[in-house]
C-alpha cells in the first residue's frame, strides 16, 4: 500500500463516528422535535434525557423501539471525537460550562466539514476521477485544515461558500462515474415519496437530494446511482443492488429498511434492525 493510500485509509477511518471518544455532543448540542423520528422535543444545548453521566446513551440498543429512529440515522462523520479530543483537548461541556455554548456551536460546523471530507475521499478513491484527482486532493487538504482551526476561527468559516466549491468537484465526480454506465437512466423528478419502484432500473441515475421516503425499491437496480443527500427513511431496499452507488452513507442505510438480499457498496454494513426484521418475518 502506498503512502497516499495509507494516508487516505487513515482519513477515511477518522470520518467514522467513535462515540467512546466523544462527549455526547450530538445528544446535547443538536435540537429535535417530537415526531416519528424522535419521541420527545429537545432544544439545542439541552442534554437528551437518555444521556448518561459517562456521555453514553442509556437506550442505545433500543433506540428504534423507544421512538428515537432519528438517532439511529444520524452520523457525525467523526466530528464528535474531533471536537472533543482535538479542538477542545478533552475538556468537556459538563466540567467546563463556560465554554459549553461555544462547543455546541463549533460541533455542527465541524460535522459539515467532515461530511464533505467523507464525500471527497470517496471521490478520490474512484478510478473514474483520475482527471480531477489533484483538485480533489487539494480540496481535501483545505477542508482538513479548517477542521483543525481554533474554535474562534472555526466559527468564522463560511460553510456555504466552502460547500459550494466542494460540490462542484462532487458534481464532476458524479458525471465522470455515471458516464461509464451504458443506457443510464435520466431522472428529472426528485419527489418519490412512497413511490412504487420495485424492480426499477435506476443504474447511473442522478438521485441527488431525492425524496425516497417509504419508496418501494425492492429488487431495484441502483448501481452507480448518485445518492448524495437522498432521503431514504423507511425506503424498502430488500433485494436492491446498490453496488458502486455514489455518496451513499451508513446513516442513509440505517434510516432505510432492507435485508440480507440487499447489496451494499464496499464499506457499508447491514444494520442490526434489518437483521431483527428478517428474524421476525421468519418467525
Amino acid at each position: 500500500m502506498s503512502n497516499q493510500q495509507i494516508k487516505q485509509e487513515k482519513n477515511v477511518h477518522s470520518l467514522r463516528s467513535d462515540c467512546s471518544q466523544c462527549f455526547g455532543l450530538c445528544c446535547v448540542a443538536l435540537p429535535f422535535a417530537k415526531s416519528a423520528d424522535f419521541a420527545i422535543d429537545k432544544e439545542a444545548g439541552t442534554p437528551c434525557r437518555n444521556l448518561q453521566s459517562d456521555f453514553r446513551c442509556g437506550i442505545h440498543k433500543n433506540l428504534r423501539k423507544e421512538g428515537f429512529r432519528g438517532c439511529v440515522g444520524y452520523e457525525c462523520f467523526g466530528a464528535g471525537q474531533k471536537v472533543s479530543q482535538v479542538t477542545y483537548l478533552g475538556n468537556n461541556w459538563r466540567e467546563q460550562p463556560a465554554i459549553a455554548r461555544e462547543i455546541y456551536d463549533v460541533f455542527p460546523i465541524v460535522q459539515q466539514l467532515h461530511e464533505m471530507l467523507c464525500y471527497l475521499n470517496e471521490a478520490l478513491s474512484l478510478d473514474d476521477t483520475q482527471p480531477i484527482h489533484e483538485k480533489l486532493k487539494y480540496s481535501i487538504e483545505e477542508t482538513e485544515k479548517l477542521t483543525y482551526l481554533s474554535p474562534r476561527l472555526i466559527l468564522e468559516v463560511d460553510v456555504p461558500a466552502h460547500r459550494a466549491s466542494v460540490n462542484e468537484l462532487l458534481l464532476q465526480t458524479s458525471e465522470l462515474a455515471r458516464n461509464k454506465v451504458l443506457n443510464r437512466k435520466e431522472v428529472k423528478r426528485k419527489d418519490f415519496l412512497g413511490a412504487k419502484l420495485k424492480g426499477a432500473d435506476l443504474r447511473g441515475a442522478n438521485l441527488r437530494g431525492a425524496l425516497l421516503i417509504a419508496a418501494d425499491l425492492r429488487n431495484a437496480d441502483l448501481r452507480v446511482a448518485d445518492l448524495i443527500g437522498a432521503d431514504l427513511r423507511d425506503a424498502d431496499l430488500r433485494g436492491a443492488n446498490l453496488t458502486g452507488s455514489l455518496f451513499l452513507t451508513q446513516a442513509q442505510i440505517n434510516s432505510a429498511n432492507g435485508g440480507l438480499t440487499t447489496k451494499l457498496p464496499a464499506g457499508l454494513y447491514i444494520p442490526d434492525h434489518w437483521m431483527e426484521d428478517e428474524l421476525k418475518v421468519e418467525e
